[in-house]
């Protein structure tokens, strides 16, 4: 599948899950997912039913990671596009003491350090156990 140049640029391509491409934003301050569906709609709320919820199933199971092994206790979930033409999701793990809270992620995240690559091997392995991911790192 055809990934956008703009989310290669600003993810690690971390695998598939289901049909879909999982992403982590590099800026390693929040834990930022982005799920790429594997369609050329351009909205979620475009797709059929059955993949509508394919896809909100992955994007669950992301949520559930960024809780219970993040330690996140809020998951912001948005599908905008106004950038990037291609369908992504935006799953984001949020607490009080994150970089720009209460604000939104989106321009109010400062620039921060990538992750540590032994810091993605980690992650990876979790979502190949717990959320079936096929990884690609």
């Amino acid at each position: 599948m055809h990934i956008h140049p703009q989310l290669l640029a600003d993810c690690h391509l971390l695998g598939t899950l289901d049909d879909n491409t999982l992403l982590l934003h590099r800026n390693a301050g929040l834990p930022w997912f982005i799920l790429v569906p594997a369609t050329e709609q351009a909205d979620v709320l475009d797709l059929s039913g059955e993949q509508r919820a394919a896809v909100l199933q992955c994007c669950a199971e992301v949520s559930r990671f960024i809780k219970q092994n993040l330690g996140y206790n809020k998951v912001n979930f948005a599908g905008l596009g106004n950038v990037v033409p291609q369908q992504h999701l935006h799953i984001v793990g949020r607490r009080e003491d994150d970089p720009c809270w209460p604000q939104p992620v989106w321009g109010n995240l400062p620039s921060g350090p990538d992750y540590a690559t032994e810091t993605l091997q980690h992650w990876v392995e979790l979502l190949q156990r717990e959320c079936g991911l096929c990884a690609t790192v």
